[in-house]
């Protein structure tokens, strides 16, 4: 009964680990929305913060500020908006994940447009030889 097994050492061992880890770890302890700057702010234990514009993330685009304001903590890794349905993990967000690969891409292209005037102008100035080059 006193025997220590192999599984039981490595759990053991796995353990403190963690623990030892997690001690050095920032961990997140508050979350709001800055109205002023219209960023998320998360503010962790050893004094660091991490600011993400709100409106970036995918289902905040077009949420209220009353609505921003609702974020609060999922636990040591998560956001949570409870009434727009929207969770992201902090180690997402702080790697620039905004949302799904798709949402991500409309973000990267910005305002850019296929419309058909934009086609025809696109094939008329191919046709003149590209863009004409700026000038000093």
């Amino acid at each position: 009964m006193g025997e220590v097994t192999f599984e039981d050492r490595h759990y053991r061992d796995a353990t403190l680990k963690g623990e030892a880890e997690r001690a050095r770890a920032p961990i997140p302890a508050s979350v709001r929305f800055d109205e002023t700057s219209g960023r998320i702010v998360v503010d962790f234990t050893n004094g660091a913060a991490f600011m993400v514009p709100a409106r970036s993330i995918q289902g905040l685009e077009n949420a209220t500020v009353a609505q921003l304001a609702e974020v609060e903590l999922l636990g040591e890794t998560g956001l949570h908006w409870e009434s727009l349905d929207v969770d992201f993990t902090i180690a997402g967000l702080m790697k620039g994940l905004f949302g799904t690969a798709k949402f991500m891409d409309a973000q990267r292209r910005g305002g850019q447009s296929r419309s058909a005037a934009k086609v025809e102008a696109s094939r008329a100035n191919g046709a003149k030889g590209g863009r004409p080059r700026k000038n000093g």
